[in-house]
């Protein structure tokens, strides 16, 4: 039973966030959508991610941070395919039938790496530290962008860019800093307590899928709770499937020239869904975020399968070592 826990996490947080939903969706005091059971999701989410954060940054070489030349390909490729999918919707809008589906995935083509990506990179075997740099930077890109581009698609005149900017980096870099020097801190006075949380980092990885459930159950109620028709939003989540294939699939090409496969694959494929949520809500047509709702699933089945290949790959290789 804990070997099938331990091989199948992934997929049993996403089934056991949206299990979680349907379960306590109608009990008066467990309900999701209540006040109370917010808050305490609202306050459990950032603290998980700070903690697996931790867990992960407690292993980085601070030596392996610095910029790398695949960086700035996967920041080109991130502002192409994003203004090249505005610039579609704005020339074609009058033909567009359904302009949300492609505002959705505009939305996950520009998103930012994931914070806990790092957490699947090291998991795979990636470069967590390499990872971590290309966080930072693709957060600072969407803050730029953002604003910029998304105003154009969908009109806001009560935003400016400087607000937008700020409330954007305000959202990732603490969750993304903190915990980063509080593992340096650790290093140079408590080195003691550094080295026990650096023995226990894998730990972070199921830190990683409890949050994964929360966002999951989350994901569950704003597409049951959406007034859109079913036929759009498969429609948008098609979107997101078809950019999470994507970005994945260019991420790995071009880590294959930098023998970086899975950490650039991870860069460019593993997104931050809430922040995605939120910038859409915020910019574009709200209907449009069941693309960066659905990415939740896409991204976290190609993670399963590339945990379960790593897993069998490994399992090869202990048989023929016999």
């Amino acid at each position: 039973m804990l070997k099938i826990l331990k091989n199948w996490t992934l997929p049993i947080s996403m089934i056991g966030g949206a299990l979680f939903y349907f379960i306590f969706a109608n009990v008066e005091f467990l309900s999701p959508t209540k006040p109370f059971i917010n808050s305490c999701i609202g306050f459990l989410t950032p603290f998980l991610i700070f903690a697996q954060l931790l867990l992960t940054f407690c292993r980085i070489d601070t030596r392996e941070l610095k910029p790398q030349l695949w960086h700035a390909w996967v920041l080109l490729f991130q502002l192409f395919t994003c203004c090249l999918t505005a610039g579609i919707i704005l020339f074609c809008h009058t033909s567009l039938v359904y302009k949300e589906i492609l505002e959705g995935a505009m939305v996950c083509l520009i998103c930012p790496t994931a914070t806990a990506a790092a957490v699947i990179t090291a998991k795979l075997g990636g470069n967590a530290s390499s990872l971590t740099t290309y966080t930072l930077l693709s957060n600072i890109l969407a803050s730029i962008v953002v604003p910029l581009v998304f105003p154009l698609v969908e009109p806001h005149n009560d935003i400016t860019f400087i607000t937008a900017f700020l409330k954007i980096l305000s959202k990732v870099l603490p969750l993304l800093l903190f915990p980063f020097f509080v593992a340096l801190l650790l290093k140079h006075f408590i080195p003691k307590l550094h080295n026990l949380l650096k023995e226990h980092s894998n730990y972070a990885f199921y830190l990683w899928a409890v949050a994964l459930a929360i966002v999951s159950g989350q994901t569950v109620r704003s597409i049951v709770n959406s007034d859109t028709g079913a036929f759009i939003q498969i429609m948008i989540a098609m979107a997101g499937l078809v950019t999470c294939c994507l970005q994945f699939y260019i991420g790995r090409r071009i880590g294959r020239k930098y023998n970086e496969t899975i950490t650039v694959g991870q860069a460019l494929g593993q997104k931050n869904t809430v922040l995605a949520i939120w910038m859409t809500y915020t910019y574009l047509n709200p209907v449009a975020s069941v693309a960066p709702g659905s990415y939740v699933l896409w991204q976290n089945t190609i993670n399963t399968w590339q945990l379960w290949k790593k897993r069998k790959e490994e399992d090869k290789h202990k048989t023929d070592n016999i």
